[in-house]
C-alpha cells in the first residue's frame, strides 16, 4: 500500500489545490525535473542550473520535497557531509505531469522549446 502524505497545510480537499499546496511554488517542480529527467543530483548541480534559483530558496524547497516524500537524500561524502538528491516513487509518478505540461506549453506558448537532450529521448 502507497504511502499518503499528510499534509495539515492544505487550504481543501480539492486534489488539484492540494497538489498545489505541497509544490505549486515557482521552483519545487523545477527541481523535480532536474533531478528526475536531466540527473542533477548534487546541490551544486542543481544551483547552477539555468533558471538561477537563489541559494536559502534551493535548500529550503529539498528540505521541503524531502520532508514531503518527493525527495530523499542520500550521503556520499562523510567529511564534510555531502548529499545527493533522488526522486522516491512519488517523485517519479510526477514526470509524467511535467511532460504534460511541458507538452501543453510547447503547443500553446510561443517560443518555448525542449532542450536537446530531452527531445533525443522523446
Amino acid at each position: 500500500m502507497e504511502t499518503k502524505i499528510d499534509w495539515a497545510g492544505r487550504r481543501s480537499d480539492c486534489p488539484i489545490a492540494s497538489a498545489l499546496d505541497l509544490f505549486g511554488d515557482k521552483w519545487s517542480l523545477l527541481i523535480v525535473r532536474d533531478i528526475g529527467l536531466f540527473g542533477r543530483h548534487r546541490y551544486k548541480e542543481l544551483e547552477t542550473a539555468g533558471e538561477g534559483i537563489p541559494t536559502n530558496i534551493l535548500a529550503a524547497r529539498l528540505k521541503h520535497l524531502a520532508g514531503i516524500g518527493i525527495v530523499e537524500r542520500r550521503q556520499y561524502q562523510a567529511r564534510p557531509p555531502r548529499y545527493e538528491y533522488h526522486l522516491t516513487a512519488a517523485g517519479q509518478e510526477l514526470l509524467p505531469v511535467l511532460g504534460a505540461l511541458a507538452d501543453w506549453s510547447l503547443r500553446h506558448i510561443e517560443g518555448v522549446q525542449l532542450p536537446a537532450s530531452v527531445s533525443a529521448r522523446r
